[in-house]
């Protein structure tokens, strides 16, 4: 039986500094490899990013020529209604002009409210004072 307790304990000493030995050269190693996939996944984040970069550069450039398109029709457009004025805007065109600009800033709700004279062509006159404020007694 003591023979074979020794035997034991010899066999559990090998084992432990088998395990040891293995943990030693095992564990420094792991630590290398887990880092390469860490760095191998952060670069492929970056990647990602950059190509997401790209896409959206890409796309604000061709919104860009998109705008710039419709900025050249519209010119074309006024260029071609010019010419049908033969070169010259009357005043009734201006103030078609005046009123089409109204609207726009109407549609975006910071305009002032507008009142029509029936004079002169229906020229606009404007209530500069702000909804709420009371008005000026007049002197």
């Amino acid at each position: 039986m003591i023979k074979n307790l020794g035997t034991l304990v010899a066999l559990v000493v090998l084992a432990v500094v088998v395990v040891i030995v293995v943990l030693m050269f095992g564990i420094p190693r792991y630590k290398v490899w887990q880092q390469e996939m860490a760095g191998k996944a952060e670069m492929a984040k970056a990647e990602q990013n950059r190509r997401i970069l790209v896409e959206e550069a890409k796309a604000r450039l061709e919104a860009e020529k998109l705008n710039a398109q419709a900025e050249i029709e519209r010119a074309r457009g006024m260029a071609e209604a010019m010419k049908v004025e033969n070169g010259t805007l009357n005043e009734t065109y201006n103030q078609y002009l005046f009123i089409r600009t109204l609207e726009k800033i109407a549609d975006k709700g910071s305009l002032p409210q507008i009142i029509y004279l029936p004079s002169n062509g229906l020229v606009p006159v404007m209530d500069l004072k702000q909804p709420g404020t009371p008005s000026r007694p007049n002197n």
